[in-house]
């Protein structure tokens, strides 16, 4: 990371609140955007702006050598807004000449199996599909010269703060009690898992590295494990001596999402959990000198930050 150089994190969710976190450790200057503009993260500055007015988003980032949009709505509210915000830290960085740092998913891609960094964007799910244009149009800017961009794709991600993931407030709290976990998908397929914190690491990396921008990476993940391989790793690290997974019908959760319109949308990502889901980084290592964070380690590190939690909501 180059010295004197101004970061501006758009996103106050546990992501944008990680690579703010890492900056400031950093010793970094570092401004973290959200729309309420609320902040309890010391050594960043705090500011409010609203990421779908352009004029608001370049306002926030003024001064800035890199900007990290770690932004994402809720699922419900992708098709209206995600493209928009997208746009937001677009215009921010063609005003500003920083160069836009975009945390991705493997949306975009469509399907399962081992996913390479060089494969096409071919989704043709909703939530897939936005995620390959909004990927698309970064590029298409980056190539025109319109702005300076980079991204950094993860699998579904995990870690001290994290709740609305896979591996979030469906997961954690009936693990640690001894409650049966109810799964979306083969509890015994193959899936690749991010830790958080590496998320966070390797988009400052892509930020700062000049060679690596103009197309996307896969950040580096934990080696492939099934969600049952990882959850009794999980139990045995927290002292949990009965695990209990059971599948949930595609069935139930249709009749859920009436009444619970999030749970709806995972429906068209079955494919992710139905099947192996494994994410290859073959680019990415020979490229960097930076791999994942060891498992137990990992691990270990987000039930501490449950029970922690857990003990806050007690007292």
């Amino acid at each position: 990371m180059k010295k004197n150089t101004t970061h501006v994190v758009f996103g106050a969710g546990p992501l944008g609140r990680e690579v703010t976190r890492q900056l400031v450790e950093a010793r970094a200057t570092v401004r973290l955007v959200s729309r309420s503009g609320s902040n309890d993260l010391p050594g960043a500055v705090s500011v409010a702006a609203d990421l779908m007015d352009p004029a608001s988003a370049t306002s926030a980032a003024r001064g800035a050598d890199v900007i990290y949009f770690c932004g994402a709505p809720a699922y419900t509210e992708w098709a209206r807004t995600f493209m928009a915000l997208q746009e937001g830290a677009i215009a921010a960085a063609r005003q500003t000449g920083a160069v836009l740092v975009v945390a991705e998913n493997l949306y975009g891609y469509g399907v399962a199996g081992e996913l390479f960094e060089t494969m096409p964007l071919s989704a043709t799910t909703r939530k897939g599909g936005i995620r390959a244009r909004m990927s698309h149009r970064l590029f298409e800017a980056h190539r025109g010269e319109e702005i300076r961009a980079v991204s950094g794709r993860a699998s579904d991600f995990f870690g001290p703060g994290v709740k609305q993931s896979a591996l979030g407030d469906r997961f954690w709290p009936e693990l640690l009690s001894g409650r049966t976990i109810n799964w979306f998908g083969n509890a015994d397929a193959l899936h690749s898992f991010t830790y958080l914190p590496d998320f966070a690491r390797a988009l400052i990396a892509l930020g700062a590295q000049t060679d690596a921008w103009g197309r996307a990476w896969h950040v580096p993940s934990l080696p492939p494990m099934s969600v049952r391989a990882f959850a009794s790793k999980a139990a045995m690290i927290g002292g949990v001596a009965d695990l209990k997974i059971r599948r949930t019908p595609r069935a139930l959760l249709r009749v859920i999402s009436l009444f619970n319109r999030p749970a709806g949308e995972l429906i068209e990502m079955e494919y992710s959990f139905k099947s192996d889901f494994v994410i290859r980084h073959d680019d990415w290592n020979a490229a960097f000198d930076l791999g994942p964070t060891n498992a137990e380690v990992a691990i270990a590190a987000t039930i501490d930050d449950w029970r922690a939690g857990e003990r806050t909501h007690s007292t």
